[in-house]
């Protein structure tokens, strides 16, 4: 009996400092419309780059040492002769770029849809900069690159079928006929293909069932590169697409990148989305992470075949200080949980434009700048009016950021004295035709602020409030579920706030209004004339 009450104390000490050993952490890792993630490790560091679609500057790149805090540290593409963005939509522009890292150089491989196809850009520092694009001959989407000795393979999905060449990555001449060597299992848009070389295996990741509900990875493997390559009978080796993860917020889990640690454990990144409202997402697709158990000679096992969810527990995390995060840290990452101004766990930021020397790495515009429309002063942004609207797909006076959290207050200060036949405000933008504008125009001598809703066919104005002076203060507010919109003058003293009117999350969603990207919330002015100044921007969430 005591030898059984032994046994039974040492196992439960065993399952304590077992559980004690494993840390949590939180999906998305990178939250906002940040979808495609790929990574690269070199050494103690981490870099991932995300698609980008119709903005620019285009593929943000992050930095991380431990796979889990994220800092933007740049963006690849920011020089107009590099992103050929006409007529681009969200659902055009930058797809699904890959990195990957070679003899001192970074590689990082995409699509341009609608603008040029496939192409490479090299730098020696992730920071930049990067090359001009050397453009591909092999075409389809989600290109990916394989080093092996001198050897670069690339691999991608024209006519759907994953297709392999031999390239050289400096010129981009195309050295060995496109070969198809996979369709996948059977699922539809077998897609973002990558392939690892492991135990004397090539292993060919892909994506399958489309990047919603029915998304998922499956993999493959050979002992030649050319194939024929033998699926695994666990495929697909991560979804949400079933019975454990039905009921999870976290939903189309895929496009997924396979990367290994200093320890030797392995990673995947992946996108997601979070439903809010049912089964709506406005924030766009996310990156998310989960550990890979991939022992010699067998397939990987994602996450110990459970379902993704919000909240993750492994015991293989880099170590790290958990409770930190870089200093400037990616806004809506709950895994920051040191409450600073840097730091967004349920905290803040502040653009104070009159202070402002240049722009940070986080804010986009919709296409290529408009050459003129932004000037940082000392009294703050200038905006400049465009012809172009926001209803469009030409460069208009637009700036903004990606919306990383559900739950939210946006506010903006803008002087309009000089606003002259042009509107100009804030919108809540997903599509070209899916956003609402809380906007400011000149009526005769007064002013006047109106929410603005545009969605597909529908252009309807849900509220207007007379405005007393030029200097205006225009708020948006969610909690996840809704857009409030509300409207002051900057100034009164004390300020007090109008609310002029609320707008559905799931209306601007991907399933409502349409598209690739997520919400994003911007500032803009349209018309023949007029300038608007913005003074600050503030962010809490």
């Amino acid at each position: 009996m005591k030898k059984v009450m032994l046994s039974v104390c040492l196992l439960f000490f065993a399952i304590v400092a077992w559980a004690q050993s494993e840390r949590e952490y939180h999906n998305p890792v990178i939250a906002g419309f940040h979808p495609d993630p790929s990574c690269v490790r070199v050494g103690d560091d981490y870099y991932v780059v995300n698609s980008s679609f119709q903005y620019f500057p285009g593929v943000p790149i992050f930095h991380s040492r431990d796979l889990v805090h994220w800092e933007q540290i740049g963006n690849v593409l920011t020089r107009k002769s590099q992103l050929p963005l006409k007529d681009a939509t969200s659902w055009l522009g930058i797809y699904a770029p890959t990195i990957r890292y070679h003899k001192g150089t970074f590689y990082m491989i995409t699509t341009n849809v609608g603008n040029g196809g496939n192409f490479l850009v090299t730098a020696t520092d992730p920071r930049g900069p990067w090359s001009e694009p050397v453009w591909l001959q092999q075409q389809g989407i989600d290109p990916s690159l394989m080093f092996e000795g001198d050897t670069c393979w690339m691999v991608s999905n024209p006519d759907g079928h994953i297709t392999l060449c031999q390239i050289d990555p400096k010129s981009g001449r195309q050295l060995t006929p496109s070969k198809a060597i996979w369709d996948g299992t059977g699922g539809r848009y077998p897609e973002g293909p990558h392939i690892y070389k492991k135990d004397g295996y090539y292993y060919l990741l892909i994506s399958e069932g489309g990047t919603e509900l029915a998304h998922g990875l499956t993999i493959a493997r050979s002992r030649n590169i050319y194939g024929p390559y033998e699926a695994c009978p666990r495929n697909p080796i991560m979804t949400n697409c079933n019975h454990k993860g039905e009921n999870k917020q976290i939903q189309g889990t895929g496009h997924g990148d396979f990367v290994q640690d200093a320890a030797g454990n392995w990673w995947v990144v992946f996108l997601a989305y979070r439903n809010f409202s049912g089964a709506y997402h406005h924030l766009g697709r996310e990156t998310c992470l989960a550990p890979v158990t991939w022992n010699e000679g067998e397939w990987p096992t994602v996450y110990g075949g459970e379902a993704i969810d919000t909240v993750m527990r492994t015991a293989l995390l880099p170590a790290t200080d958990m409770e930190g995060c870089p200093k400037e840290c990616t806004m809506g990452n709950a895994n920051c949980v040191a409450k600073t101004a840097d730091c967004a766990g349920e905290c803040g930021r502040t653009y104070d434009f009159t202070r402002t020397k240049e722009f940070g790495p986080e804010w986009i515009h919709l296409g290529q700048p408009v050459d003129g429309a932004y000037a940082l002063t000392d009294k703050g942004l200038k905006l400049k009016a465009s012809v172009a609207t926001i209803d469009g797909t030409e460069p208009t006076t637009w700036i903004g950021l990606r919306q990383t959290a559900p739950s939210c207050t946006y506010t903006v200060e803008m002087d309009c004295g000089k606003i002259g036949s042009a509107r100009a405000g804030l919108t809540v933008y997903q599509i070209n035709s899916g956003h609402a504008d809380l906007c400011i125009v000149k009526s005769g001598k007064a002013f006047k602020a109106s929410l603005r809703l545009r969605l597909k066919s529908v252009d309807t104005v849900l509220g207007e409030v007379a405005m007393a002076s030029p200097r205006v203060m225009l708020r948006v507010v969610s909690d996840g579920l809704l857009y409030k919109f509300y409207v002051g003058d900057g100034a009164a003293k004390p300020l007090e706030w109008k609310y002029i009117g609320q707008v559905d999350c799931p209306l601007l969603s991907t399933e409502v209004a349409g598209g690739f990207t997520g919400v994003t919330i911007g500032m803009y002015c349209n018309g023949n004339d007029g300038t608007v100044t913005v003074k600050s921007f503030d962010i809490n969430q």
